[in-house]
């Protein structure tokens, strides 16, 4: 019995020892899974952007949206989920030509979509390029205008490598010197290395082209690229390097910015400067002047102040513009019988330009040359001397965003009336209607329709640019009291009805204005565009655009079509025709209206 009831007892402590190692392994699993859970997790994460799950491609959208950060919100929003699902789809798609709800496993050594992302990268860099020339470009044009242009299409292509090279090893030979001088261990490379600074620096004082290069230069420049690849395998002082690397990054840039400076002040010198041809013509007619005795005919006297006929007022020191200009006015004209024109000049200029157009026929046209420092006008001669001023042209620049585009720098140029024009209803008291042409504009059709348009209460017909409104001026104007949706107007082709402007006595309102930010800032550059359009508020009448195209003395982009078919080419801007720096394509349509058969003109190279 005892001996059976052991073993019965043996027999029910058997179980019981298995349920305590099964409660043992048990934990011990619990804890294994409680550190595999996180780890797996982990790992996850580590293999998720090789998957085919398009996370990093929405990363990647969200890099393209900050193009469009500067738009509207409404489209950003737009435009992010676009670019987010195409990003997607691109992702999804196949590159074996299979469709893109097909699956097919991909091999593990095959990172596809890493491949895609750094091409994307690849693209948002060149794309940041891009955007930083076009930047860099803007800025140019904000500091120095039109230089910036001209000097984009005068570029030629980069020659003497050999010396750029050597300019380059130059500088790293100088960068890596100051660390290899202070090992003592490396004597015999410091020495090498200053033999070839001193051998390059003495060569490129004397040679700034390879033809120019001494015959063994090639081997000092393989001696020199030797010396540098020993000095960077030994161990040197970083930060000394580096330091001076900047130091001669400073120095480049101070130079490049030194040059840039000085080439724009030579570009805008050269187009303030006389042309040596057009001196010569000017003085060569004024000597001529005095020995020439000639008397206006009776029956052009009658012309000047008849209001019947048209009449059209210049303001020029320049006999070759003015001479165009009247040229091609009456080319085109129907009827040049009716055609009067009236040039005012300064004394210096008075008699080169009386000679030329009392020699010089322009159809039955009738020319008057005034000179304006002459003019005795009621309560001015009192004042102050009369003193000739031309159109005044002025860059605007401002931001401009669209939805195409991210946002970016519009420059438009302004031609407006200076001082003098706000003298036109005193100067031709017998006129009501006058046409009032600037000397950098070519005519290609009749202007007598001008002469039928009903400006209603208008008094200023002009060509409008709605692109610069008055909102985009308003720190330069001193009244608040205006419409900021008001587009600006420029000078070049302009109605201007005398009757209502001396109604609305528009010359005491400019003069006043001038005479208000006299007394508050002081008279500034842009004191006479902010009076000119505070004073014809209101008044404008917009021409049709047909009518006159501008930007030929600045943008090379203008449509050859529209300028072929506008009825005046207006040449704003710094490169007027008659000067070197003058776009070459755009010369041609000024230059066929000069005489090639003219003595002078040829005498004084004009027409070369």
């Amino acid at each position: 019995m005892k001996g059976g009831g052991g073993g019965v007892s043996a027999s029910y402590s058997l179980p019981a020892k298995r349920r305590w190692k099964g409660l043992v392994i048990g934990v011990l699993g619990l804890v294994f899974l409680s550190m595999l859970v996180p780890l797996v997790f982990l790992l996850g994460l580590h293999v998720h952007p090789t998957n085919g799950d398009g996370t990093e491609q929405r990363d990647s959208a969200s890099n393209h949206v900050r193009v469009y950060d500067q738009h509207n919100d409404a489209d950003t929003r737009n435009q992010s989920k676009v670019l987010a699902n195409s990003s997607v789809r691109e992702g999804g798609n196949d590159t074996n030509g299979k469709g893109p709800n097909q699956s097919f496993p991909t091999p593990a050594d095959v990172p596809k979509q890493v491949k895609k992302n750094s091409g994307s990268l690849d693209r948002d860099k060149s794309g940041e390029n891009m955007t930083g020339a076009d930047e860099s470009e803007m800025i140019c044009e904000l500091k120095f205008g039109s230089y910036c242009l001209w000097r984009q299409q005068q570029k030629e292509k980069m020659e003497d490598s050999v010396v750029k090279k050597m300019k380059d090893l130059l500088f790293v030979a100088r960068a890596y010197y100051p660390s290899i001088a202070k090992l003592p261990e490396l004597d015999k490379l410091s020495h090498e290395l200053k033999q070839n600074i001193q051998d390059f620096e003495r060569v490129l004082s004397e040679t700034t082209t390879d033809k120019d290069l001494p015959p063994q230069n090639m081997q000092k420049l393989t001696m020199m690229e030797a010396a540098i690849a020993k000095a960077k395998s030994f161990r040197v002082d970083c930060n000394n390097v580096d330091k001076k690397f900047r130091q001669l990054v400073d120095l480049t840039e101070d130079e490049a910015n030194f040059h840039m400076k000085q080439s724009a002040f030579l570009y805008k010198l050269a187009v303030q400067t006389i042309p040596k041809s057009l001196h010569c013509l000017s003085m060569r007619l004024t000597v001529e002047y005095f020995r020439t005795s000639f008397e206006v005919e009776e029956a052009l006297i009658e012309k000047f102040v008849n209001p019947e006929l048209y009449h059209y007022i210049i303001f020029s020191r320049n006999i070759l513009a003015s001479s165009v200009v009247i040229n091609s006015t009456a080319l085109n004209a129907k009827e040049s019988g009716k055609q009067v024109f009236h040039l005012l000049t300064d004394r210096e200029n008075y008699f080169s330009m009386k000679l030329w157009f009392f020699r010089n026929n322009y159809g039955d046209a009738a020319v008057q040359v005034l000179n304006i420092e002459d003019l005795k006008l009621y309560n001015h001669h009192k004042v102050a001397p009369l003193d000739l001023s031309l159109p005044e042209e002025f860059r605007v620049s401002f931001r401009r965003v669209d939805k195409l585009s991210s946002t970016q720098f519009r420059t438009q140029y302004l031609s407006m009336f200076s001082h003098s024009h706000y003298l036109l209803p005193e100067i031709f008291q017998s006129l009501k209607k006058i046409v009032v042409l600037d000397d950098d504009i070519v005519v290609q059709s009749d202007l007598s329709a001008l002469w039928n348009i009903d400006m209603g209460e208008k008094v200023n017909g002009a060509m409008q640019s709605c692109a610069v409104k008055l909102f985009h001026l308003k720190t330069y104007l001193p009244s608040s009291n205006f419409d900021e949706n008001s587009c600006a107007w420029t000078s070049g082709v302009n109605i201007i009805d005398l009757s209502r402007w001396r109604e609305h006595n528009l010359t005491g309102k400019y003069q006043r204005l001038v005479h208000e930010m006299k007394k508050g800032d002081g008279i500034s550059e842009t004191s006479t565009l902010s009076a000119s359009l505070l004073t014809f508020e209101g008044l404008v009448y917009g021409l049709e655009d047909s009518w006159m195209v501008s930007g030929l003395g600045y943008n090379y982009g203008v449509d050859l079509e529209s300028i072929e078919t506008a009825a005046v080419l207006h040449f704003d801007g710094s490169m007027k025709p008659w000067l070197e720096l003058g776009i070459p394509k755009y010369k041609s349509f000024w230059r066929k209206f000069l005489n090639p058969q003219n003595q002078l003109l040829n005498d004084c190279n004009v027409n070369q």
